[in-house]
């Protein structure tokens, strides 16, 4: 077969549509010198001009992957390896002479396919991927066929699809999981998003620019109220004067919790966010994946969490935290580091000599922020080295890290234990799936202080300052000019029930899709009447399941060959003939198409024009190799119409 010019610009948009989702998270030279590159073959294919010499593609080539090199250091990594694809891709149209070239090029784009979901596997990345594999397999018929249009291209493009459902269904149910994400190595292939296990003036504020998902929560029993969501993360102690870390654990001590109230249980699907931490509602006492559950109540996962990971914890409101705290975990809570701050330590030396109570002591440092005209704001004015005296006693505006970290700050210098907890507050309720989504703007810091007779106790100064802010989010306390995602500031409820939809729909994608994990398997196996499930179980009828379907595709095939006429121009004609039967006219066995029409025209004189039209189209169609779209549509509409 030739290399059509619109079989070329079916093999350019079909590189095309598989590399452009990599242009967002590639450098701008790469999405550049393919778009070149595809731009190069489009114009030779348009003016007949011959393809470059091989020297000149190998040139290209050899810098092209000198330039990866020198932007990456290395030949190998998951963004490496796409570029490499989408390069030598569109190299290989500008080489493209055989019908071998393009079976070539049609293999290369079903994998670079794949590649695409290396980034994102969300229901929009599949449903452009789809319409890519229709294209692909569009062009791919053109290759086998040559004459086809476009549009029966697509038909029997889609038909293929269609056909291969069935058998991906039973693979995906069937096929044995495979623990841990898309994509295992290198270190590359993991992204990093969400809070840190430290904190600076400014770190907390960047996250509430973020609109993206850090997890969702269904509640399988009672919720708690909104202002007492307090999901928690990283549990900061050391500080150098500016940042907050978490450092190293010194006891040895298992977290305990007395006089605990009713248990509240939910199940959390947390987001790959490639750190240990997991979240819980405060406080913690179960979890069901295996974890660390550390001195200070904090959880930490065996290893990163790469992959979107769900969980069952159980929590309790109202509890006395470890009221036999080791002392040299006291001692961490107290320390400060030398020569900062000295106004602020002034402020709570005064605290501590007019009161004995230190809860009297914490009462009167939320009374300071509440009566001393600090504002909560996004963009606060920057801080000098002495951070917390300046914004204690010169700026006075903030977001809650500025408030967690000078409240911790004044409780040492006033004696009394104190750290900072990272974590998110409060959550957006979906009535539509019946659970709560926490996103990255919900991200906040708050204090706990250890009290005697009481343990660690949670307090929010950032609650002193914007009440609203624990009790209705983060828009119900800033001005409506913040620089907030845009769905956290409008009030649109058609696009807040749109909003809603999409992640209910996310969230049944990411539960039954992404989601459908070992444990979920071997449920939904089991609920089918699988029982003693193993892998090659799951093999075994894996195999069994695709040999069924394939016998089935098969029989219905051959019944199809077998019913099928030898051409559509037959096919018309025996529609014609069944008519006729019906009617009490029947051709026999031995009867040619002239005369059964003239014995019909005979016995049925009313049609008789038209039994004879009809056959005259036959057999012009049939025997005189007339290739007429037009007559043809003409003899199928006269077949149609006959009585």
């Amino acid at each position: 077969m030739k290399l059509t010019a619109p079989l070329i610009y079916g093999l350019i948009a079909c590189i095309l549509l598989v590399s452009a989702p990599h242009v967002e998270h590639l450098p701008l030279w790469v999405s550049a010198l393919c778009a070149m590159l595809l731009a190069w073959r489009a114009y030779l294919t348009a003016t007949g001009n011959a393809l470059p010499e091989r020297w000149l593609l190998l040139l290209v080539t050899l810098v092209c992957v000198g330039g990866i090199a020198f932007n990456f250091h290395t030949l190998f990594g998951r963004d490496v390896g796409v570029m490499l694809l989408m390069l030598l891709g569109s190299l290989k149209l500008l080489e493209l002479r055989e019908v071998r070239d393009a079976t070539v090029l049609i293999y290369l784009c079903c994998f670079v396919i794949i590649t695409n979901f290396f980034y994102s596997q969300s229901i929009p990345t599949a449903l452009f991927m789809l319409f890519t594999l229709l294209i692909i397999m569009a062009t791919w018929v053109h290759l086998q066929t040559g004459t086809l249009a476009l549009k029966p291209r697509l038909r029997i493009a889609a038909t293929i699809l269609l056909q291969a459902i069935p058998l991906s269904l039973l693979i995906f149910v069937l096929f044995p999981r495979v623990q841990g994400p898309l994509w295992g190595m290198p270190q590359d292939a993991y992204g990093s998003s969400g809070l840190s296990d430290t904190m600076a003036p400014g770190s907390m504020s960047k996250l509430t620019l973020s609109d993206a998902v850090a997890f969702r929560v269904t509640f399988s029993s009672p919720p708690p109220a909104r202002d007492q969501m307090y999901w928690r993360g990283p549990v900061l102690w050391n500080f150098d004067g500016r940042t907050w870390t978490r450092g190293r654990n010194i006891s040895p001590q298992q977290p305990r919790l007395d006089k605990v109230s009713l248990p509240v249980s939910y199940a959390v699907t947390l987001e790959p966010h490639n750190k240990l931490w997991l979240f819980a509602l405060d406080m913690p006492i179960k979890i069901s994946t295996p974890a660390d559950f550390l001195p200070d109540f904090q959880l930490l996962n065996k290893a990163p969490v790469n992959a979107r990971l769900r969980y069952n914890a159980t929590s309790v409101m109202s509890y006395l935290a470890n009221l036999d705290e080791q002392p040299q975990q006291l001692r961490r809570a107290l320390a400060l580091p030398d020569g900062y701050n000295p106004r602020a330590r002034e402020l709570a030396a005064g605290w501590r000599a007019q009161n004995t109570s230190e809860e009297l002591i914490v009462k009167t440092a939320l009374t300071y922020f509440n009566k001393n005209a600090f504002e909560y704001t996004l963009e606060p004015p920057p801080l000098g080295s002495n951070s917390v005296d300046d914004f204690l006693f010169e700026t006075r505006k903030g977001f809650c890290e500025y408030y967690a970290s000078s409240f911790v700050f004044l409780m040492r210098a006033a004696g009394i234990p104190a750290r900072i907890v990272t974590g998110y507050q409060g959550g957006e309720y979906n009535d539509l799936g019946g659970y709560y989504i926490l996103r990255q703007s919900d991200a906040h810091a708050w204090a706990e202080v250890w009290l005697q007779d009481r343990g660690w106790v949670r307090f929010d100064p950032t609650a002193a300052v914007a009440p609203g802010r624990i009790q209705n989010g983060l828009s119900a306390s800033l001005p409506n000019n913040s620089a907030l995602p845009f769905f956290a500031r409008t009030q649109s409820e058609l696009l807040h029930k749109l909003r809603f939809n999409l992640d209910a729909l996310t969230n049944q994608w990411n539960q039954w899709v992404l989601g459908y994990n070992t444990e979920r398997q071997f449920a939904l196996l089991t609920r089918l009447g699988m029982e003693d499930i193993t892998w090659q179980k799951l093999v075994a009828n894996m195999f069994a399941g695709v040999a069924l379907l394939v016998g089935i595709f098969t029989l219905f095939m051959l019944r199809h060959l077998r019913l099928r006429d030898t051409d559509a121009v037959q096919a018309q004609y025996n529609k014609f003939c069944k008519k006729l039967a019906k009617a009490g006219i029947e051709r026999a066995t031995h009867e040619g198409a002239q005369d059964f029409a003239e014995r019909a025209a005979q016995l049925k004189s009313q049609h008789a024009t038209a039994i004879r039209d009809i056959t005259a189209q036959y057999l012009a169609l049939r025997y005189q190799n007339l290739h007429d779209a037009n007559i043809l549509q003409a003899f199928k509409r006269a077949v149609r119409r006959f009585p």
